[in-house]
């Protein structure tokens, strides 16, 4: 047994009318209301009484059927739940009176998300967060594809920062694999790709979205703080030992071609091991003055 498919609903241009012009016509019911009544009153005429009922009930009319749109702002039409169209005109407009308008702002909106524990690629604990920016372009899709667009966008927008999180480690990935911390703009473009399919269905369009918090979570925050500090402390001291092991080289063989000293295997590695110590040591060294000769 196959799932229903859901029939989309595609926006369309609606049949509504300039507003000032239905005002200069209400004015002019309202002007033959008025005259009919002082007619009335002079002549007691039942004519004049029809004339009253008929432009009032048109002077209703009218009056109800009017309503005003913002720039960037839509009005869905609906007939008894029948989709009629989309007016996106700003201004005063009309349309009959049976006919409801439902309003839907088409306006750039910021959503900044709540944040989200999840595990990433390597199965650490992290916080993350995203900030994003979004517009309706389809109001049909938004108003009758979903039910409540803006809590769909939501949702999705939870779901897809889950998704990208299980995708990339935080910190330290393996192959040079990029990482959440260290490819945010790659991250954010993944992010802004894998939403728009999940809310292309409402009519949405997803113009930009950014990472607002990315944390360790606090239980393992101070492990890894023990760790980027180990690592650091790693990378220093190498540094260290490869600059040392540059430096003392070049005293070898300056000494060796300016014929300064005559060294031996055994003296050339004594000189090399207090090289050493004393550019890779964290304290300064002390000197020790050698009366004697290295044989005794």
């Amino acid at each position: 047994m196959t799932a229903p498919t859901l029939s989309h609903t595609r926006e369309r241009k609606a049949a509504t009318s300039n507003g000032g012009l239905m005002l200069l016509a209400a004015f002019v019911l309202l002007a033959v209301i008025v005259g009919s009544v002082a007619d009335l009153f002079g002549d007691q005429g039942d004519l004049n009484g029809l004339v009253i009922g008929a432009s009032a009930l048109a002077f209703l009319l009218a009056v109800s059927g009017f309503y005003s749109l913002q720039p960037n702002e839509a009005a869905a039409i609906t007939l008894f739940g029948n989709y009629k169209g989309t007016d996106r005109t700003p201004g005063l407009r009309w349309v009959l009176p049976w006919y409801k308008r439902t309003k839907i702002s088409l306006r750039v909106r910021n959503v900044t998300g709540e944040k989200l524990k999840v595990n990433d690629k390597r199965g650490n604990p992290i916080e993350i967060a995203a900030v994003v920016v979004w517009r309706v372009t389809d109001t049909a899709q938004a108003l009758f594809d979903v039910d409540t667009y803006q809590r769909f966008v939501d949702i999705q927008i939870e779901t897809a920062v889950r998704e990208i999180a299980s995708h990339f480690s935080y910190d330290h990935s393996e192959n040079d694999e990029p990482t959440l911390r260290g490819a945010a703009e790659q991250v954010s473009s993944l992010l802004r790709e894998k939403l728009q399919d999940r809310v292309a269905v409402a009519g949405i369009v997803v113009d930009e979205t950014k990472l607002s918090h990315l944390a360790y979570a606090p239980e393992i925050a101070g492990a890894m703080l023990r760790r980027q500090q180990a690592e650091a402390v790693l990378a220093a001291r190498r540094y260290i030992v490869q600059g040392a092991v540059e430096m003392v080289q070049h005293a070898l063989e300056q000494l060796s071609e300016r014929d300064i000293v005559k060294l031996d295997d055994e003296r050339r590695a004594a000189m090399v091991s207090n090289l050493l110590v004393v550019l890779c040591g964290d304290r300064d060294a002390q000197p020790v003055v050698n009366t004697g000769t290295l044989y005794q």
